[in-house]
């Protein structure tokens, strides 16, 4: 999940029935008590991500198609380009993987800087 509900939902409850004038205050303090919490999403915010191997993408794109049906207005799912969570197509990630620039770091990846320790460059 890209997104989590941090916005508070709240409800200002009035009495509607006979003689209830009494029991209200209106307007006055009207702040609410929670009743629930809610996501903000704007158009086009990526709501999920799934990293999986190639031969799994239908899979993958079916389990999408089903979870965003769940959600209220119109999801869309895309195959990205990039591979796994980094900013790297599939042909550079390999292509720097084979020359050690990859390093490992949990359940990412990062690239290894291509400066050296700062010895190097007092000689």
């Amino acid at each position: 999940m890209r997104i989590h509900p941090w916005h508070v939902l709240r409800i200002n409850k009035m009495l509607s029935c006979a003689g209830a004038d009494r029991l209200q205050t209106g307007m006055r303090g009207a702040y609410g008590k929670p009743i629930g919490k809610t996501a903000r999403v704007d158009i086009d915010q990526v709501i999920m991500s799934v990293r999986i191997k190639e031969e799994f993408i239908e899979v993958a794109k079916d389990a999408l198609r089903r979870a965003g049906m769940k959600y209220p207005g119109r999801q869309k799912v895309y195959v990205s380009k990039y591979m796994g969570f980094s900013q790297l197509t599939h042909q550079e990630f390999i292509k720097a993987k084979n020359e050690g620039m990859i390093k490992d770091d949990g359940a990412y990846c990062r690239m290894r800087s291509v400066r050296g320790p700062l010895k190097a460059f007092l000689k």
